[in-house]
């Protein structure tokens, strides 16, 4: 009795639900651009604020280009010194990832090997060295005679197993096939 369950909800109202979430996401993408646009028209106003260089003379105007090539320097340094710790880090990352996948294949688990502990041995872990106690185990176990065993078997003659390695081979095929003439005639 497998039914199929159905929608509580129709299929048009699951397609406007969809086409509102869709354009609710749009929105606030959008929005998400414009801050980001924001955010980087502030940062570039605080960093470099609009050159006015009007009324400056030529030497002015040197000392100003020669303040501006010092702080590109600086500012290049550091991006070439974080690009390089960048290159670092992701060849690190690398690495480790290869050195993982290489752990992940080649660990084996090694063969246990049997350990024979006694029960004085066991006790003696479990109880501390100081307690000696010493248990005969054999002691506590229930001795059987091999006569009781043979008493308690029931015998029945009209067992089929009996009779297997008798009429195995081509001895017992004669003696079915002789049997077998002897009841037709």
């Amino acid at each position: 009795m497998s039914m199929q369950r159905k929608s509580k909800i129709s299929a048009s109202r699951k397609l406007m639900l969809k086409s509102l979430m869709v354009a609710k996401a749009k929105e606030e993408l959008e929005q998400e651009v414009l801050v980001k646009e924001e955010e980087k028209q502030k940062y570039l106003a605080e960093k470099a604020p609009p050159l006015n260089t009007g009324g400056f003379s030529l030497a002015q105007l040197q000392d100003l280009c020669r303040e501006l090539h010092a702080k590109i320097d600086v500012v290049d340094e550091e991006r070439y010194d974080i690009e390089a710790k960048v290159m670092l880090n992701t060849r690190e990352i690398k690495d480790l990832n290869i050195k993982v996948l290489d752990l992940r294949g080649k660990f084996k688990r090694p063969n246990l090997r049997r350990v024979r502990v006694s029960a004085d041995a066991i006790l003696r872990s479990l109880l501390g060295s100081k307690h000696k106690v010493s248990m005969d185990l054999r002691a506590n176990l229930k001795s059987v005679k091999k006569e009781d065993t043979e008493k308690k078997r029931p015998v029945e003659d009209s067992d089929w197993r009996k009779n297997v390695e008798a009429m195995s081979g081509m001895e017992g095929r004669k003696k079915m096939f002789d049997a077998a003439k002897g009841s037709a005639q």
